[in-house]
């Protein structure tokens, strides 16, 4: 039973709808069809995938398995060649059972996608034992059982959309609604980009004007440096012209008192000779008056008396 259903029990249709056991599949009786055309699809590439396994163990009888006795080698070489061919053989069901599934969901997909419609699967339920099951018994039901359905066509004509009116009605309204939301939408974001465009080229003249703005104060900023260094240097040069002027006037004035106190020193030295000769002058007329002679006979009187005194105390 679990290599019959390994082939079969891979469609995600077949595993989302089984939810009322009591209806089979729990699907319309136009997919419950779809559904039985897939298995019957399935089932016979199953049966000749499993004659082509059954021809290789055939193929490998008559063609190995000619002697009576074999060794332990001749066996394991046996056994791995035919263990690479049914290896080949069921990777290549394998393959083409999962290519030919995303076959199928792409078919249901571009369908749902012609509707606006979002399908989702849940892969975690290819895995329910339970779900299995049920395809199991159902498959049993359909083709095990001596003609229990008819045979349907296997050209099947593609699914035609719904008739007007209910689900369908809604789901027109609703995409009417969203083609006018996008319009809308296109409007609003046409109207946005006009802006867009509209800020970015006041931007780019903001821009420019700025680096022209900054072009002039740097020009501006230059005239200044050179005006204020053309000021410095005057303002210095001024100053050092009125220095060097004092310096010169210093220099003449130092002149002017060196020959001044030169003046000076000599004048200072005709008085002092001057006062000396009125000293000499004065000296001489004061010996030539009486009191001076008087003045002198006394002191020489005294002189000899105190040389007498002296005499006397020394003996």
């Amino acid at each position: 039973m679990a290599r019959e259903l390994g082939a079969d029990v891979t469609g995600l249709e077949v595993l989302e709808c089984m939810k009322d056991p009591e209806a089979e599949l729990g699907l319309n009786e136009h997919h419950q069809n779809e559904v039985i055309n897939y298995m019957r699809f399935a089932r016979s590439k199953r049966g000749l995938r499993l004659k082509t396994v059954d021809s290789c163990f055939q193929d490998l009888k008559e063609s190995r398995l000619v002697e009576e006795t074999f060794t332990i080698d001749e066996v394991s070489e046996v056994l791995n060649g035919l263990q690479a061919v049914v290896h080949g053989e069921v990777e290549s069901e394998l393959i083409n059972t999962a290519y030919t599934n995303v076959l199928l969901l792409r078919q249901l997909f571009s369908q749902a996608e012609k509707w606006y419609l979002k399908l989702q699967t849940d892969i975690s339920e290819l895995e329910n034992r339970e779900l299995l099951e049920q395809v199991a018994e159902f498959e049993k039901a359909e083709f095990i059982s001596s003609n229990k359905k008819p045979i349907i066509d296997n050209i099947r004509p593609k699914l035609a959309p719904l008739n007007e009116g209910g689900a369908a009605e809604l789901l027109n309204k609703e995409i009417l609604r969203l083609q006018e939301e996008n319009e809308k939408l296109k409007s609003r974001l046409k109207a946005t980009e006009t802006q867009a465009t509209n800020a970015l080229d006041e931007k780019s003249k903001l821009e420019k004007a700025l680096q022209d703005l900054q072009l002039d104060q740097g020009n501006q900023k230059d005239f200044v440096k050179a005006q204020d260094l053309s000021d410095l240097e005057n303002t210095v040069a001024a100053l050092k012209s009125e220095f060097q002027k004092t310096l010169n006037d210093q220099t003449e004035n130092q002149k002017s008192l060196e020959e001044n106190l030169a003046t000076a020193k000599h004048d200072l030295l005709r008085v002092q000779e001057q006062l000396s000769m009125a000293e000499k002058e004065l000296e001489k007329k004061f010996q030539q008056t009486a009191a001076y002679r008087n003045m002198k006979e006394i002191l020489t009187k005294k002189n000899d008396q105190i040389k007498d005194l002296r005499k006397r105390l020394a003996k």
